[in-house]
């Protein structure tokens, strides 16, 4: 079995050393870092990387990889090995990134791999998108899919109800379902692109096309019905819990 795992990044990182990464740097710098690919060759979005995040990594890996598996995650963001750890040194953690034999275990029980689920408790994942983004995003995603594929709307009212989401844009997959959910976005983030106007969003909201991408892809696994397993995500750097927690009360009251 070819595995390759494709570590999103846009610095020159510390990398796990097992076979089945592979460092892509994401896109358009002159600046090439030794022993990675890159994002910008061949078919590829590079340029939108800072409006698409790590999914033109994902479009590239589609466009020009071939494996029997592919799989996407971050410099910061690893699926583990074992059980999650917030307190372990970066050495520690840097130990315990998911290893291809773990991997080739999980294969055995589904054929995608995902991160555990965020649960919000409190709230659907359309109000925290709306809470946090500009919720056009969603509005534009539904509408774009009641005209292209409607047989996934009922998929897509469903999963923005739900309280927990799988969020990251990371996941490991057989390649054909890998490159299948990525065809199918690529059909939907381009149309949203055409009709939303960010020339006034900040920075960080400019990254519009990863957020909706990260609710999209529960909508075609539910659609689809993929079996999958869920693994703890690894955080490699701090996660500034207390920072996060105070903002999302701050959201709800105010």
């Amino acid at each position: 079995m070819k595995a390759e795992v494709y570590i999103v990044s846009h610095k020159l990182v510390k990398l796990p050393q097992d076979r089945m990464y592979v460092p892509i740097q994401v896109g358009t710098a002159d600046e090439n870092f030794t022993g990675f690919v890159r994002d910008n060759t061949g078919d590829n979005i590079a340029a939108k990387n800072p409006n698409y995040c790590e999914l033109t990594a994902q479009y590239w890996a589609w466009k020009n990889r071939t494996a029997d598996v592919k799989g996407l995650v971050h410099y910061r963001r690893y699926f583990s090995n074992g059980k999650r750890n917030f307190f372990k040194s970066y050495a520690g953690k840097f130990a315990d990134i998911m290893t291809s034999a773990t991997l080739e275990n999980l294969l055995k029980r589904a054929p995608m791999i995902l991160p555990r689920k965020r649960n919000y408790y409190i709230e659907t994942s359309w109000s925290h998108y709306e809470h946090v983004h500009h919720i056009e995003g969603l509005q534009l995603a539904r509408q774009v899919i009641s005209e292209k594929c409607p047989e996934y709307l009922p998929a897509f009212d469903k999963m923005v109800q739900k309280r927990a989401v799988h969020m990251f844009n990371m996941l490991i997959a057989r390649a054909d379902l890998f490159d299948n959910y990525t065809e199918w976005l690529f059909q939907i983030l381009p149309e949203i692109e055409k009709r939303v106007d960010i020339s006034s969003y900040t920075d960080y909201e400019k990254r519009i096309y990863g957020f909706v991408g990260e609710i999209l892809l529960d909508v075609w696994i539910e659609k689809n019905q993929i079996k999958y397993v869920e693994v703890p995500v690894m955080f490699m750097g701090n996660q500034h819990w207390i920072k996060k927690i105070a903002s999302f009360v701050y959201r709800k009251i105010r």
